[in-house]
């Protein structure tokens, strides 16, 4: 498909927390200064949860990107069991640890930070990272071989969506508003939805995309570290306001979505959707639409990514079918290093 030689060094960062921590629990506590109250959705448990997701995430990344230099593994002052692991296999120099701390230099004014959204503004910014590099969030997981091809192809970075109309254009949407507006009371802007198909669409308005925005699935994301230094060293005001929120807000976008917008405007994206993506939410899909889903990626080729969302919310039987099948695709990260030792 493409000289790898042209692409490498490619890195991947994975973002990870852990809820369950007493520490993170405590910081998030002091900063809401409410234990008892209901939380703020982006406060919500189920944003820090951990099932052990992050071991299929980087077990499929080494089986099946052998190609990517180093993983990062993007932390608040924590480290995921499988450090252990790693420690004393051939994979200890390439799975390295980075703490928020290195990416908010010089920003350390919005630490603790709880949001995504924020985080991930800051991602470019780690040590030594590469220029090219995938953005996964640790409940994605290849679940068979790809090359460096499926993310940069003639130093452009290659991204899955489609074309299609802001929100507010669409008659569709226009009619749901409009209804809305007799049958609900006005939300203030902490109770708003905040969307992620907002927050994309909010990325392409930033950069000055009127009419359509280009959408993007739940799926690893290339990006170029230059593109995104150039584009915040000339609107640094941008960058503080879409770090220094603590928790989501609807006034930040996404950086996927800038990402993506900021390559199409400057011809630097190849707009390509060979590869699909699992989509699993066992937490609120039935088992036979699990059971469906995970049969038709096995037949498909075309199913290179899944994304396995909420799994602590699923019932005992559809976890058992879900990590079964991906111990088939991809294999314990335990077996997989002592295969190789």
């Amino acid at each position: 498909m493409l000289d790898d030689l042209t692409v490498l060094p490619i890195d991947a960062v994975i973002t990870w927390v852990d809820g369950n921590d007493p520490a993170h629990k405590a910081k998030l506590d002091a900063f809401l200064g409410k234990e008892t109250e209901a939380r703020p959705a982006g406060a919500n448990a189920s944003r820090f949860h951990d099932s052990g997701e992050i071991n299929y995430c980087v077990a499929s990344l080494l089986k099946f990107a052998p190609w990517l230099r180093t993983i990062f593994i993007l932390t608040d002052a924590q480290s995921p069991p499988l450090m252990q692991l790693i420690a004393n296999s051939p994979y200890s120099d390439k799975i390295k640890l980075v703490d928020h701390r290195d990416i908010f230099s010089g920003y350390e004014q919005y630490l603790p930070t709880f949001n995504t959204r924020s985080i991930t503004t800051m991602l470019w910014r780690i040590p030594g990272l590469a220029e090219n590099f995938l953005y996964i969030n640790d409940d994605f997981m290849l679940i068979q071989p790809v090359e460096p091809g499926a993310f940069f192809v003639d130093d452009k970075v290659v991204i899955r969506g489609s074309w299609k109309t802001f929100s507010e254009n669409r008659l569709d949407k226009k009619i749901i508003n409009i209804f809305k507006r007799f049958t609900r009371k006005p939300l203030t802007d902490e109770k708003k939805r905040k969307s992620y198909t907002a927050a994309i669409e909010l990325a392409a308005k930033v950069l000055g995309f009127e009419k359509k925005y280009y959408d993007l699935p739940h799926n690893p994301h290339a990006w170029k570290k230059s593109i995104l230094k150039d584009f915040y060293s000339a609107r640094p005001e941008i960058l503080h306001a879409n770090s220094c929120e603590k928790l989501r807000s609807s006034q930040q976008f996404v950086s996927e979505s800038l990402m993506a917008h900021l390559a199409i405007k400057q011809q630097k994206a190849v707009l390509d959707n060979t590869y699909k993506t699992l989509q699993l939410k066992p937490g609120e899909q039935a088992m036979a639409k699990v059971k469906h889903k995970l049969s038709l990626a096995d037949v498909d080729s075309r199913f290179v990514f899944a994304c396995v969302q909420t799994l602590e919310k699923a019932s005992a039987a559809s976890q058992e079918l879900i990590l079964n099948w991906l111990n088939r695709r991809i294999g314990s990260l335990n077996h997989l290093i002592q295969k190789d030792k």
